[in-house]
């Protein structure tokens, strides 16, 4: 399952990673071009309650190979179709449809089948795998579109989730719907989930979270190539290249976050994670651009601080849920997400144009405005108090302490 999601995602981010490009030939303004990034999340957004609430009823691996083959057509549809700002609305909304049955559902597949100590360690394995993929897009793109052209890197993109289809078709058995399914109440009835006061804590966090590594990942090589054409300096690592090291180290952190989780406690984890990456977020426009490779290395470190909780927070929206209702729990906590993963590209774009354009204040009010959300997200996520979970250290000494009371 891990596996497949590699090659499900590897074309995923071929539009940020060659956004500069479009801008230029499309003549694109940077809220049309922070539409067109953003509109994959909406679509994301719409789409998961729906299709990942399915698959409490219905089998996660056939919802997941309909995600994977509209990504595919998708793709296929931006090489052959693509010309301009509607088309590529349209295309990239699909792509969002595509995730939305692709990427919760995926994490359902695993999560039936763990045994709930080791949920939380799936889910970090899960969310590696993610970002692996999301990190070889960057440089996928970045490589074959100088070479032959944007067109066949969202081509490439196409053929290798044909790959992802068939891995899981062929591998990952079709399991029968469970007994207590039927009996979990209404479908689309999202109340007590909703009820779920720690669920909804990391529900709250996520969206957060989401806004603020969709708008970093979303505009990062448009950030870098906007520092390196004012100072004039050679860029040492391409941006491209340096957005694919942002989603490596990502990665990494998010597992070691997990495991940080387990071993100190997922609020404290979660809640330095949160100020670490605000304070970041409060600095990197208005300094980055002073030299190109002070705005890369602040590019890896805000990544790697906003990565830090990533999977410490999904895990906790998981272990949280009611098992007849994960998938609900799941869809709430995605779609939470990816609301917040669709406003953020929008806003700094939006930002950028009220401030004139590019410009050291442009970039400084646009990444500032994102240390802001994560502050909102933090004082949320501290008044709900979510509980760690079933495997936390933390969480065995609470309950043996309530044991021996």
């Amino acid at each position: 399952m891990c596996a497949a999601q590699v090659f499900a995602q590897i074309g995923a981010y071929t539009w940020p990673a060659l956004l500069p490009v479009f801008m230029t030939d499309w003549h694109l303004t940077n809220r049309e071009a922070g539409w067109i990034t953003g509109v994959f999340y909406a679509a994301y957004a719409l789409s998961v309650p729906i299709l990942v609430t399915l698959t409490d009823r219905s089998d996660a691996r056939r919802v997941y190979l309909t995600g994977v083959a509209l990504t595919t057509l998708s793709h296929l549809g931006f090489a052959t179709l693509a010309d301009g700002f509607w088309t590529a609305l349209t295309l990239r909304a699909l792509a969002g449809v595509g995730w939305a049955g692709t990427y919760m559902t995926g994490l359902k597949l695993l999560a039936d089948r763990v045994d709930p100590m080791l949920m939380s360690r799936a889910v970090a394995g899960h969310a590696a795998s993610i970002g692996i993929a999301g990190s070889i897009s960057f440089v996928f793109a970045g490589t074959l579109g100088p070479w032959y052209g944007w067109r066949h890197a969202f081509l490439a993109g196409g053929v290798v989730t044909l790959v992802a289809w068939l891995l899981v078709f062929w591998s990952v058995p079709a399991r029968e719907r469970r007994a207590h399914a039927a009996a979990a109440g209404a479908l689309f009835d999202f109340r007590p989930v909703l009820r779920n006061r720690s669920a909804m804590a990391y529900a709250l966090g996520y969206w957060a979270h989401t806004w603020e590594m969709n708008s970093l990942r979303g505009w990062a090589v448009a950030f870098l190539a906007y520092v390196a054409a004012t100072t004039g300096e050679t860029a040492w690592l391409a941006p491209t290249t340096v957005a694919m090291l942002m989603g490596l180290v990502g990665t990494w952190v998010s597992v070691a976050g997990n495991e940080a989780s387990i071993r100190l406690g997922r609020q404290r984890l979660v809640r330095l994670a949160m100020t670490g990456s605000a304070l970041c977020g409060a600095i990197i426009g208005f300094v980055g651009p002073r030299s190109y490779p002070l705005a890369a290395l602040l590019v890896l470190l805000y990544g790697l601080l906003i990565w830090l909780d990533s999977s410490s927070l999904t895990a906790g929206a998981a272990g949280s849920a009611d098992p007849a209702r994960r998938g609900a729990t799941l869809a709430v906590h995605s779609m939470s997400g990816y609301v917040g993963g669709f406003i953020g590209p929008i806003v700094i774009g939006w930002i950028l144009d009220l401030s004139g354009g590019m410009s050291v204040k442009g970039w400084g009010l646009a990444f500032l405005h994102v240390a802001i959300i994560m502050t909102v997200g933090q004082i949320a996520f501290r008044v709900l108090a979510p509980r760690d979970l079933a495997g936390d250290r933390s969480h065995v000494r609470t309950t043996s302490q309530g044991v021996s009371r």
